[in-house]
């Protein structure tokens, strides 16, 4: 493979990119309207333009990004994260086109995008499973029966989901039938498929994941866990690697499980299993990715490896030259996702011109970006402006290095979650890992934020003051006295 079309935007089409290029393999890119001047494109060896801003009129044309594809002589599309990334269709017509897909095969993509079909899958190879029914049910008469067997709350998933859509939480029988017609009714807006099961709720969750990587010989590895509990309406905010709460044993079994689920599936690539951990380190399968996920780097910190360049040799055929035993877990990594956010006004968008944009650095601090100043944060695309990724000998010190990264970002001009990067760094139960996906809900509000920072910035100050005043003692001129020599020549 010497040339590949990376069909994505931002961040994630400039990562890759980077790698591409490290490797001595050329680029290219497609872009919409809206970013035309984005720094993906500017990398990139060759740029096309596909189509206005809306990702329905460009990143989401699968015809046209394959035309692109063959006009360039692309030997390789590597789709990133979201857009095309989890599309069987797309996978399928770009390998019957005779380009490389960089990335699982279509059966692996169509078995793990329904929630259904993949527990089943798991369930076969003894993978743990959240109590519940693995089957599509539409009858409320049965979602009853179920839900006295497993024990209220139960949760209502759809089974072609994501992204916290067509899911319900149900506390009691009584709130059954309308927030199963709810979930039924998001589930056929968001995805066209109204299908949804049903399982036990585990009240104080951990969301755990184990990072994955298969060859086309069938060797799968797993790449230790990393923590995503700290969510916002079920989307990860801040990730780490590894898990404080995981033992050298559970992560073993947990490993162990992530394989046979991407052996479930004859898995190529890199892909994420997820899995859910109650109070008493249970943990119970969720689901698969079968993409690159956006946490990515925590895990390469932590490795050393990078997951990009394994994609793209094992999309070239070549064998996992690594086992198991090769791979160590070196200090800690945390990743906090730097959105285009306001987390004062219920982290709506905010969208505007980065009138200042300058990103920190040092010995283990990533920033992984797609925007420069100047430009604007448009409102058709994830408002993911950069990922703030450190790395340090332990998770303390990992969380101190992030606190100072965070303190020398500087953006104007649009609100960002940085200032609630911040409280998570500072809160007890970040820093004692005593929380789980309930944090936001239990701990946060606009108001504690601000109670935080005042609180900081007076800190700051009384720190401040006391160097200056012991500075300005230590540089105090000492008082003129006439000299002996001086008295005496008078």
């Amino acid at each position: 493979m010497k040339k590949i079309l990376v069909a994505n935007r931002g961040e994630i089409a400039l990562r890759v990119m980077r790698t591409a290029r490290r490797m001595g393999i050329q680029t290219v890119a497609v872009y919409s309207e809206a970013d035309r001047n984005s720094p993906h494109v500017r990398f990139a060896d060759e740029a096309v333009c596909i189509g206005p801003a809306p990702s329905a009129q460009s990143y989401l044309l699968a015809d046209k990004i394959l035309e692109t594809a063959k006009r360039t002589g692309a030997e390789g599309i590597h789709p990133g994260y979201g857009f095309l990334s989890e599309n069987a269709d797309f996978a399928r017509k770009v390998q019957a086109a005779g380009i490389v897909f960089i990335g699982p095969n279509p059966k692996s993509i169509e078995m793990m995008g329904s929630k259904l079909a993949a527990k089943e899958a798991a369930k076969k190879f003894n993978v743990p499973m959240v109590p519940g029914i693995e089957e599509a049910i539409t009858d409320i008469e049965m979602a009853k029966a179920i839900g006295k067997k497993v024990g209220y709350p139960i949760l209502i998933k759809a089974s072609a989901g994501g992204g916290g859509k067509g899911m319900r939480v149900v506390e009691r029988e009584s709130e059954l039938q309308s927030q199963m017609e709810r979930a039924v009714s998001e589930a056929v807006s968001a995805f066209g498929d109204g299908a949804v099961f049903i399982e036990k709720f585990v009240t104080a969750p951990r969301h755990v994941e184990i990072q994955v990587l298969g060859d086309t010989q069938g060797k799968v590895l797993y790449l230790f866990e990393r923590e995503c509990s700290i969510q916002r309406r079920h989307q990860k905010v801040v990730e780490e690697a590894p898990s404080a709460i995981v033992s050298p044993a559970m992560r073993q079994a947990m490993g162990e499980a992530a394989v046979r689920v991407a052996q479930a599936c004859d898995y190529v690539g890199a892909g994420t299993v997820e899995f859910l951990v109650d109070a008493d380190l249970n943990f119970y399968f969720l689901e698969m990715n079968t993409r690159l996920q956006v946490e990515h780097p925590v895990t390469e910190f932590i490795t050393g490896l990078d997951l990009v360049e394994w994609q793209i040799r094992i999309a070239r055929g070549e064998p996992l030259s690594l086992e198991q035993s090769d791979l160590h877990i070196n200090g800690h990594a945390i990743e906090l996702r730097v959105s285009a956010e306001d987390p004062m006004n219920d982290f709506l968008p905010s969208v505007g011109r980065l009138d200042r944009y300058r990103t920190p650095s040092g010995a283990g601090i990533r920033v992984d970006d797609g925007y420069s100043e100047g430009m604007e944060v448009p409102i058709f695309y994830d408002p993911l402006l950069a990922k703030l990724v450190v790395h340090g000998a332990t998770r303390a010190e990992a969380i101190q290095k992030m606190k100072a990264a965070i303190a020398d970002y500087e953006v104007e001009g649009v609100s960002t979650t940085l200032p609630f990067g911040r409280f998570v760094m500072d809160h007890p139960a970040f820093n004692t890992a005593d929380f789980d996906t309930n944090f936001i809900k239990l701990y946060y509000t606009p108001e504690r934020m601000l109670d935080n920072q005042q609180a900081g910035a007076e800190v700051a100050a009384k720190l401040a003051l006391h160097l200056h005043l012991s500075q300005k003692r230590k540089l105090r001129v000492a008082e003129q006295v006439a000299s002996r020599w001086q008295t005496r020549t008078k």
